[in-house]
């Protein structure tokens, strides 16, 4: 889950990195407000998302008023399909340098890492590729106890050196702290600012926290106002999304929900584990238009199942739903069958119409496997691949239009 900049901003004022003065306008009147106590400022509109200053949601204002106009010109402008939340005002620095420093979880090494540039301020992707030699890469252990000396390293590989590098390190060092202490997937500033009167500050920062870790840090989460319902995957929760979530929560009983909206036409129940991605990806690779991400398994209820496939079948664009999962052994296929034909039944569809494939084998599929059958629900045992059976859901659709 995302985190808004002056969220994260305030997640950093905690471990006591150094920040800007700065105030969250929601109006104009706000917006000269805050102008008028700090002085010259930045204007940043709010979104879960990057390209801000391209899209013209980052403006300069000297005065209240401009402030003012800027906020009004600001607000309604979308970034990536994203309007502003709010617009955070901050004082106009002057920069002598600006690095780039960000904590991630390597996948391939199975550690963090330690990301750092004496080129920050722009893509870090197109500083990698055309001046590798002004980005580190270090990594540290999520076991062992972490000192200083790691982020002295990580900012030293680059060249920095010198009174520079003594106070650059304890900010890389409280940066990678709060990365663990917190469960974060990222926590990045860019740009890292050193001033003219040799200061250095924040000026933009990022972080995104692993979404398991939600109940971890309910505490923190509701201090920062950060509500329950929001799912924050690089953009607000659509109303299918919450909707879907509330399904989830209802019962305890396994999992039938965790959807992701996306503007296809086909339905997908799909889980187990990594199962989902892989068949998410199948839909995708041969040519079907997923209308969502979605995770089922760990043995839901028949009402759990029946209220997700109720859920999807009401999206707008949806023809038809597969249902698919790998081999599963703590979830029983009789059960899923009964929900997924209930919620078609109860969605005034036909199962046998709806229903372009079910592969869910494993515990119980027998008894799955007659229930289908009487409704006239095609489906298919392990003997068919997650790949193909993707295929043959993608083939009806196509064979639909």
């Amino acid at each position: 889950m995302r985190f808004y900049e002056y969220e994260s901003k305030a997640l950093f004022e905690r471990r006591g990195l150094p920040l800007g003065r700065s105030r969250l306008a929601h109006d104009a009147d706000g917006a000269r407000a805050a102008a008028a106590e700090i002085g010259a400022v930045v204007l940043k509109s709010q979104v879960l998302s990057g390209g801000r200053m391209k899209a013209g949601a980052v403006k300069f204002a000297d005065t209240p008023d401009e402030a003012a106009s800027h906020f009004e010109t600001i607000l309604p402008i979308e970034v990536n399909g994203q309007k502003a939340r709010s617009v955070l005002v901050e004082e106009k620095t002057p920069i002598a340098q600006e690095y780039f420093v960000s904590v991630t979880w390597d996948g391939r090494a199975k550690k963090p890492v330690v990301l750092f540039s004496d080129m920050g301020g722009i893509d870090i992707e197109e500083v990698a590729e055309k001046h590798p030699e002004h980005v580190s890469k270090t990594h540290f252990s999520t076991i062992l106890p972490i000192t200083p000396r790691i982020a002295k390293e990580a900012v030293g590989a680059v060249g920095v050196t010198g009174g520079e590098l003594n106070r650059l390190t304890p900010i890389v060092f409280e940066l990678m702290q709060l990365f663990l202490d917190f469960d974060l997937t990222l926590a990045e500033i860019n740009p890292l600012a050193r001033l003219e009167d040799g200061r250095f500050i924040v000026l933009d920062g990022h972080v995104d926290m692993e979404a398991e870790a939600r109940g971890k840090h309910k505490a923190l989460l509701e201090e920062l106002g950060i509500g329950e319902d929001e799912t924050r995957q690089a953009r607000p929760p659509t109303s299918f999304e919450i909707a879907g979530r509330k399904v989830n929560e209802a019962d305890h009983r396994g999992v039938a929900g965790n959807v992701v909206e996306f503007d296809g036409d086909l339905g997908l129940v799909i889980g187990a584990g990594g199962g989902s991605l892989t068949l998410f990806d199948a839909v995708r690779n041969q040519g079907g238009r997923p209308a969502n991400y979605c995770e089922i398994g760990g043995n839901p209820s028949v009402k759990k199942a029946c209220e997700l496939t109720k859920l999807i079948l009401a999206k707008p664009g949806v023809e038809k739903i597969a249902v698919m999962m790998n081999v599963v052994s703590n979830t029983r296929v009789d059960i899923v069958a009964r929900g997924v034909i209930k919620g078609c039944i109860e969605s005034g569809r036909d199962p046998a119409e709806v229903i372009a494939i079910f592969r869910i084998p494993g515990a119980w599929e027998d008894e799955g496997f007659k229930i289908l059958a009487k409704y006239g629900v095609e489906y298919c045992d392990r003997s068919v691949s997650m790949y193909d059976a993707a295929g043959r859901a993608v083939a009806k659709m196509g064979a639909q239009s």
